[in-house]
């Protein structure tokens, strides 16, 4: 039986659900890197690492290369790249609009018997 797309949809952004998965995605758009780079760059135990690539190689959203002792890590495709920026592109502005809407409130003059008032 088929999922539905929607689905798939939800499990997809279910394993993306994790900050350290995030980090990783987002350090291996600049191409791939070996296990003890990511390990620098993301500052957890090995074993934790080691836990959050094996969520995203069976999700399939990256690929794992072994040379010699070295494991390298991959991004499947260039469209989780795109995905990380398009996240980023949305949080920044929303953020830059929240921003405005406190400078505007920052900027209105306090009402009368307000609640910096009553708080004095």
């Amino acid at each position: 039986m088929m999922v539905p797309l929607y689905q798939a949809k939800a499990e997809f952004f279910r394993t993306l659900g994790h900050p350290v998965r995030i980090r990783v995605l987002e350090l291996l758009g600049d191409g791939p890197l070996q296990v003890r780079d990511l390990l620098g760059a993301v500052e957890i135990e090995a074993s934790s690492l080691s836990q959050q690539l094996a969520v995203l190689r069976r999700a399939g959203i990256v690929t794992s290369t072994r040379e010699g002792n070295t494991v390298l890590y991959a991004l499947a495709g260039p469209d989780v790249a795109e995905l990380m920026g398009a996240a980023r592109s949305f949080l920044t502005g929303l953020l830059a609009s929240q921003a405005e809407l406190l400078d505007a409130l920052r900027d209105e003059p306090a009402e009368p018997g307000g609640a910096q008032e009553r708080a004095a």
